[in-house]
């Protein structure tokens, strides 16, 4: 099975582009105003429209309310809505009725039984992604996207337990370590792909594309 991977936070067709020839699967528009990575809703929908049929688009929402799900779903059409904050299953099943498209649920992890609460989500979300928790005394974290990795030993065993999307400081020089060390079936990665924040770099992502597809090889 091959491993998955998405491109997160793309602000322009030119980004889209080096994500798509890279051969991404996924590409994550960011929905959060306090990011170098938002994208307003006209963007975003161009994104999207330019990405249907090549990969799937992914919109990302932090704590939204349903009505603003609503209104992105409709008007951008993601293939999936991403939840990154702290979203009840309650809130995601709420969602998910709502919109009625996939789920994938962020789960910040800084202890074990962080990763373990991933199964409060069973059958509210269709995917689980692992994320670093934002470190709480740095007022400028922000839900993802902070270039900070986890301890992925933390994750040992989850891969017998559930497929699942690895976030949280990746880049080309440690994504294929963190893929032998957790068995995720799916890689996410932003700001480690990034020239400056919120600005992709074609040369990143295509190598950062490669060293999964060595991983996945030599597995």
């Amino acid at each position: 099975m091959s491993i998955e991977v998405k491109i997160c936070g793309l602000k322009t067709l030119e980004a889209l582009e080096a994500a798509l020839e890279a051969g991404a699967d996924y590409v994550g528009l960011v929905f959060y105003a306090k990011s170098p990575r938002y994208v307003d809703i006209e963007t975003a929908a161009e994104i999207a429209g330019q990405a249907r049929g090549r990969a799937r688009s992914v919109a990302l929402l932090v704590n939204p309310s349903i009505e603003e799900a609503a209104e992105i779903a409709g008007h951008v059409n993601p293939d999936l809505i991403q939840l990154h904050g702290e979203e009840s299953p309650e809130t995601v099943r709420a969602v998910a009725q709502r919109v009625s498209r996939p789920i994938i649920k962020a789960v910040s992890v800084a202890t074990g039984d962080d990763a373990n609460s991933a199964d409060h989500y069973d059958g509210a979300a269709q995917a689980i992604l692992f994320d670093a928790m934002p470190m709480k005394a740095d007022d400028g974290a922000l839900p993802g996207g902070n270039g900070v990795p986890f301890d992925w030993r933390l994750l040992s065993g989850m891969s017998a337990r559930r497929s699942f999307f690895l976030s949280g400081g990746l880049t080309p020089e440690n994504v294929g370590d963190a893929i032998r060390l957790t068995g995720a079936s799916a890689v996410d990665v932003s700001s480690g792909v990034e020239s400056h924040p919120g600005v992709k770099d074609p040369d990143r992502i295509r190598r950062f594309v490669e060293q999964v597809r060595k991983a996945q090889s030599s597995k």
